[in-house]
């Protein structure tokens, strides 16, 4: 009795000496019935796990790679991930998380040499790469004032609908820091040192590093051309790159690079389009530049979606199930977390997103259209009806996403019929000063 209440009293104190930290865990079944935890990580230091639940906090104490914790201490809430169901995931936050198994993670790892000879190409060397300054007034020279001007003149033809699109793309491309954020939660690819040198962790910054072009350049232009609230902008950017996003990948490199694949060339199509309707205002040379914005965006979407064609070849199977899952989740937008702090407090209260949404379709900068359009673009480039699935589950999520655009048109066509119906209502927006138009 007495050795038992020390070894209680052990415990207890282990436990509370457990504070913070956090990692990556895989549920995996005792063979004996009793459940334990396999925990996955990549440093054999030292760390701390805080795992919360609604009732009650488990703390545990990770000592080594792959050490097994004591199943009594893992009482874990169970998760079940439909893009990997012979997976044993967690949830983290209420998010299913880690869903990537050890044969899949394998799968991965044997794709670096695809990667450095197939895929790496997509991306530029620096030397050849366009800069934002390439496409603005130069402040060295005498006729700096005379272009700015020009260029200020030139965008007094821009409608507001319109300058509110061109943020918002603007805004989403400055949130840079939150998307490679998340491509370095992505188990068996992840940049683990911050520059590690396996070809995955060059990827994500260089890729980083050419998207981060996009959002110095639209942010430049607008300063100059004076139309806009830059002071509510910033505000826009910092709360967004403080919120995050939720794109649900599950930590897995097979629905992160599916949502890539798709996310990619909606970028282009969006800029694609805000730059042909800039031409229609009148502004040229913004044109130029969101169609050069898009031209990276096509490279990117390219490279993303080879990876992915890649692992139809390699397991197709889990490919497939990774592409409906994404599907029945839909692919969120990446600034869905945009917030002023104030466009929630006035008017109809709608959030800023949804109401940067519908500016974007009533422009028809990027449409409900567009993005079954991309699922019919995907399913054709990846020839998925002709893919052979062998697994039940597999085959159930071919015939799921082969058959969704049509179900997706039909149900857009009686959405639009409503939408002409719906009598508009006044918004402000502050990044035009608080100018009113009807959305």
């Amino acid at each position: 009795d007495v050795r038992e209440r020390e070894r209680e009293r052990e415990g207890e104190k282990e436990r509370k000496q457990m504070r913070g930290g956090a990692m990556s865990f895989h549920l995996n079944s005792h063979s004996k019935g009793m459940r334990t935890r396999r925990l996955l990580t990549r440093s054999s230091s030292r760390f701390n796990l805080k795992v919360n639940q609604d009732t009650s906090k488990k703390l545990v104490r990770v000592d080594r790679v792959n050490a097994i914790a004591e199943p009594e201490l893992l009482d874990l809430p169970k998760a079940f991930s439909e893009a990997a169901p012979d997976a044993s995931p967690v949830l983290i936050c209420g998010q299913v998380s880690h869903s990537l198994t050890k044969e899949r993670e394998e799968v991965i790892t044997s794709m670096e040499d695809f990667m450095t000879d197939k895929v790496y190409k997509y991306l530029k060397p620096v030397e050849k790469c366009w800069q934002a300054s390439d496409y603005l007034p130069d402040p060295s020279q005498e006729d700096f004032i005379p272009k700015v001007q020009e260029l200020r003149e030139r965008t007094l033809a821009l409608p507001d609908e319109y300058l509110v699109v061109l943020v918002g793309d603007m805004i989403t491309e400055e949130a840079l820091p939150t998307y490679m954020s998340m491509l370095n939660t992505i188990d068996a690819t992840r940049d683990e040192t911050g520059s590690a040198d396996t070809v995955w962790a060059r990827w994500t910054r260089e890729w980083t590093a050419e998207e981060n072009r996009h959002g110095d350049l639209l942010n430049k232009y607008l300063y100059l051309s004076g139309r806009v609230d830059m002071r509510s902008i910033e505000v826009t950017i910092q709360n967004l790159i403080g919120s995050g996003m939720c794109p649900k990948t599950e930590n897995n490199p097979y629905l992160g690079f599916m949502y890539t694949s798709f996310q990619e060339r909606a970028t282009k199509v969006s800029h694609g389009n805000t730059g042909r309707n800039a031409v229609g205002h009148g502004d040229q040379a913004l044109g130029e530049i969101c169609a050069q914005i898009a031209s990276d965006e096509a490279r990117h979407e390219k490279a993303y979606q080879l990876i992915c064609e890649e692992l139809y070849n390699r397991d197709p199977d889990g490919m497939m199930m990774a592409f409906a899952d994404m599907m029945k989740k839909q692919i969120v937008m990446p600034a869905h977390l945009m917030d002023d702090g104030v466009h929630t407090t006035r008017g109809s209260g709608a959030k800023l997103f949804e109401d940067f949404e519908m500016v974007a379709m009533n422009t028809e900068t990027y449409t409900t259209r567009d993005y079954i359009d991309i699922i019919d673009y995907l399913l054709k480039r990846w020839k998925v009806e002709s893919i052979v699935c062998t697994s039940e589950s597999g085959q159930a999520a071919q015939d799921y996403v082969c058959k969704l655009p049509n179900r997706l048109r039909r149900l857009s066509e009686r959405a639009e019929k409503r939408m002409k119906k719906r009598q508009k209502q006044p918004v402000k927006f502050s990044w035009v000063y608080d100018r009113e138009f009807l959305v």
